[in-house]
């Protein structure tokens, strides 16, 4: 995918100033129903949605391009010029919640400046939050409850040979209760993101704040590493495979660093897509250290394996699988690829310990993942 340095003489701004020409360019009213974007930065006032139709309208200041278009939802919607170059239109109504999109001047794809950045796709995305209803209240911020925060930490791996980074939520109470331990779920983003996906995209925190302060979850410290195999700068070569730094890196840091109980009835993991994979990889491998685990849109067992192979075998005797792993949760979109068929075989081969969970109307995005969390911490550590 090619990508553009925004010193291009089609500057990409949002009806306040075109960096080309240095002068202000008029504001019209937005058409009646559409607001700025919540994902907008703070001085613009478009990408404008409309909460009603889910519509999106967007304006680009490209005075010297041929062809403008923005692609959004895997699809691409061409914008009109008008007589000062300023470019517009508006996309298909889309599913409620986050999406990436790009602009596409002349087929080159650049950012939106008039969005804040999200790291998806294994770059900068220009990102839009379509929005929900009162349904989506669980993951927006409460003035009204006590929240916990979100710490960025770098700690040392020697399986991978350098520092990684990772987001740690730890709950409101924390402080105030200095000699309490708390259980862990180690929460894993999908490809293409990283971590701070799950603290971004995916809002954790404010749906972790409401369930913990309503009661429907346990107070729990939440682990978001990087999924991804860092590099060394020097060499450009990367080492070790992401289980073993879960397991010999990550998890005695954390069991180290925070007040955490280590045994494995207060031990989780759940991740999201490819996340989903490397949970399966983690804790079907390691039973000793997890009970809990989720997979989001993530879970699927591989055609010729059947149930009793998957996995190197570890549903072939339901009976033993049941007596170590407390819950298995896995949960899709209903417009995606959907595991049931393999959930149902599993609950027919014997395994009681599962719970199957979708999201109704949403495909491969972070409204799935969303709703997914949501239902998931409250079932473990119980």
């Amino acid at each position: 995918m090619k990508r553009l340095v925004l010193t291009f003489t089609a500057i990409i701004v949002c009806g306040i100033v075109s960096a080309q020409f240095g002068r202000q360019e008029p504001i019209e009213p937005l058409p009646e129903g559409f607001k700025p974007a919540s994902t907008n930065v703070f001085i613009s006032q478009y990408p404008a949605v409309n909460a009603e139709t889910r519509e999106a309208l967007f304006r680009v200041v490209a005075p010297t391009a041929q062809g403008v278009q923005v692609d959004i939802g895997g699809k691409k919607y061409d914008l009109t010029k008008n007589e000062n170059g300023t470019w517009m239109g508006k996309c298909a109504p889309q599913v409620v919640g986050f999406h990436y999109y790009a602009i596409l001047i002349d087929g080159v794809t650049v950012m939106d400046r008039n969005t804040e950045s999200f790291f998806g796709s294994n770059w900068e995305n220009s990102g839009i939050e379509i929005p929900e209803g009162t349904e989506g209240n669980y993951y927006r911020f409460n003035k009204n409850i006590p929240h916990g925060h979100i710490r960025h930490i770098d700690y040392w791996s020697e399986v991978n040979g350098m520092e990684r980074p990772i987001n740690v939520y730890i709950p409101a109470e924390y402080e105030k209760n200095p000699n309490k331990k708390y259980p862990v779920l180690y929460l894993v983003h999908g490809w293409g993101e990283d971590e701070n996906g799950w603290s971004v995209q995916g809002h954790m925190a404010n749906i972790m704040d409401g369930l913990i302060a309503s009661g429907k979850a346990v107070p729990m410290i939440i682990v978001m590493p990087s999924g991804d195999i860092k590099t060394n700068s020097n060499v450009r070569e990367a080492s070790g495979n992401i289980t073993d730094i879960y397991i010999k890196d990550l998890i005695p840091y954390i069991d180290k660093t925070f007040r955490t109980k280590t045994d494995r009835q207060n031990r989780a993991m759940a991740g999201l897509s490819r996340g989903g994979m490397q949970t399966t990889m983690t804790v079907f491998a390691n039973m000793d250290k997890f009970a809990w685990m989720a997979t989001f849109s993530g879970f699927f067992v591989r055609g010729n394996d059947g149930v009793e192979n998957a996995f190197n075998g570890v549903f072939k005797d339901p009976a033993a699988f049941d007596e170590k792993m407390n819950l298995l949760f896995i949960s899709t979109g209903t417009e995606e690829r959907s595991p049931k068929e393999q959930v149902e075989a599993l609950k027919k081969h014997g395994i009681k310990n599962i719970v199957f969970h979708e999201s109704k109307g949403t495909a491969h995005e972070w409204l799935t993942w969303r709703r997914a969390l949501n239902e998931f911490a409250p079932l473990i550590f119980k």
